[in-house]
């Protein structure tokens, strides 16, 4: 299929091959999935971060949530992990290793929009402010189709 002057490709090829220079894991194996399906994280299991890892983990992280706009199969994974970002351990900074290794198995994966396409892309979001009873924080959700 050709590609079109309006054809869109959303893609981060460069920004991950940054990050992977920027963490010092140009040269690490690539795994198949992001997380395993067995990984349980909790906020006290493992040993705690010092504050100079905590603050590269905490970037890294803002990385990966700028990331799941055009990788939505790390968004899940990078999800669960920002649950933590207050309570660092070394299984959080092992399983945030984890999507690094699989984004090396598709750091040219992209999001194709065909102009010729009938498909539309549809976003949705609602969020309810400080509406959670135990943390007051907010409740956001999104759908995009």
């Amino acid at each position: 299929m050709a590609c079109n002057a309006t054809d869109i490709h959303l893609s981060e090829r460069k920004y991950i091959l940054d990050l992977f220079k920027d963490t010092g894991m140009l040269g690490c194996a690539p795994v198949p999935t992001p997380m395993l399906h067995n990984t349980k994280l909790s906020s006290t299991k493992g040993i705690s971060l010092g504050d100079v890892q905590s603050i590269s983990y905490r970037r890294l992280i803002g990385h990966l949530i700028y990331l799941t706009n055009t990788r939505p199969d790390i968004s899940f994974s990078v999800n669960h992990l920002n649950q933590f970002v207050s309570h660092l351990t070394n299984e959080h900074q092992l399983a945030t290793m984890c999507i690094l290794h699989y984004l090396k198995w598709t750091p040219g994966t992209c999001i194709f929009l065909h102009s010729k396409s009938p498909i539309q892309l549809k976003a949705y979001s609602d969020y309810d402010w400080a509406t959670c009873l135990e943390t007051h924080k907010s409740i956001i959700g999104f759908s995009i189709y």
